[in-house]
């Protein structure tokens, strides 16, 4: 693995991510709706409510036991409930589909670039957008090597870009991303009108 992460900016929630790939895939679920070190500080909630985010662990949990822990303020997402079946139905896929070992998805079999990204989006909650973004995190700051993993991201995987939580290494990343997706939203918008 590369360095330690730092999407958070908060030591524990940043070392939760680093240290456990289903945190990580959990922290890329959660990203929608919310601002992006709200999404990934949702594992560390998960952490202290539960006491573990292994796959296996929260799949065992009652899926209604764990969206009201899910939804304890400070929730884990904007929207509890619905995000937090979410994370209750991807740690089930992981589970079943993967052995529990999130990593698998990236590594078992020694898959390209395309297979991870078809991997990725057979996941619960896991559209092509979202699988791309993961992808070029797992390349850039995770040490995927496989090949065409840059080919497969799309744009998010080309260097020297801030277009995603891929590109977060620090606060001043974060803000280039924000001001980039902001730039982004306001172009899109003048474009309807």
């Amino acid at each position: 693995m590369s360095q330690t992460l730092s999407l958070v900016g908060d030591p524990e929630a940043d070392r939760i991510l680093t240290e456990h790939p289903f945190a990580l895939l959990t922290g890329m679920l959660l990203d929608q709706q919310i601002p992006m070190e709200v999404a990934f500080d949702g594992p560390r909630k998960i952490v202290e409510r539960l006491g573990s985010i292994e796959p296996a662990t929260v799949a065992a949990t009652d899926p209604e036991e764990f969206v009201a822990l899910c939804s304890t303020p400070p929730a884990v997402h904007r929207f509890p409930r619905s995000m937090g079946q979410r994370v209750h139905d991807l740690a089930t896929a992981v589970v079943q589909d993967h052995g529990g070992d999130a990593a698998a998805i990236w590594t078992e079999g020694n898959p390209d670039g395309r297979e991870i990204l078809r991997r990725l989006k057979k996941l619960p909650g896991f559209g092509d957008q979202k699988a791309r973004i993961f992808l070029a995190l797992l390349g850039k700051q995770r040490g995927l090597t496989a090949e065409g993993w840059r080919e497969a991201a799309g744009d998010y995987g080309r260097d020297g870009v801030h277009m995603s939580i891929a590109d977060v290494t620090d606060p001043g990343s974060l803000e280039q991303v924000r001001a980039w997706k902001k730039e982004k939203k306001a172009a899109a918008r003048a474009g309807r009108g």
